[in-house]
């Protein structure tokens, strides 16, 4: 069993349970999925670009992710309607778990000047998106391999109805956010 896993059981919930003091265990917020997003903007000119992408996030995440397409054309940036544009991979049970230990204990340490993780970036809904500026922190991307330094989106989605339940429920998985 994954560790994350094991402490929400153990720690978490009793934790959250005391404090909003929820009536049963199904009340309490739990963490749903996390969807990890690249754009890839240059796709429009160089379709290699997307491949590279797909398989840094593939690398990354240990799932193969699915193409995203424009949903609308824009002619200042040569967009077409249905053009992929990015992609993405929903994580959902021990992946996300992993990928979210992975992402605490060793990425996000390897950011640059790191102070910790924004507390402003709830949605109001209990979902929480962190901003990366390069896959170059995941140890699973080689540096020379690189064809582009690119950025990615994590979307934490909870069951937590309030931002403040969702931040201490990301807190509790250790979360490092700023003081």
């Amino acid at each position: 069993m994954n560790h994350l896993k094991e402490k929400y059981t153990k720690e978490i919930v009793p934790e959250l349970t005391e404090k909003y003091k929820y009536t049963t265990v199904m009340d309490v917020p739990k963490l749903e999925k996390i969807v990890v997003n690249i754009g890839v903007g240059d796709a429009t000119s160089n379709a290699k670009l997307l491949e590279a992408a797909m398989n840094e996030l593939e690398l990354i995440t240990g799932q193969k992710p699915v193409a995203t397409k424009a949903k609308k054309a824009i002619a200042g940036f040569k967009l077409r309607e249905g053009q992929n544009i990015g992609c993405k991979v929903t994580l959902r049970g021990d992946n996300m778990y992993n990928f979210m230990q992975k992402l605490i204990s060793i990425a996000l340490p390897r950011v640059r000047d790191f102070r910790g993780v924004s507390p402003k970036a709830f949605d109001g809904r209990g979902n929480y998106t962190l901003g990366l500026t390069e896959q170059l922190i995941f140890s699973e991307i080689e540096y020379d391999n690189v064809v582009k330094v690119r950025g990615m989106d994590v979307v934490f989605v909870t069951t937590a109805k309030t931002n403040e339940e969702a931040y201490d429920l990301l807190k509790g998985f250790g979360m490092p956010f700023k003081k």
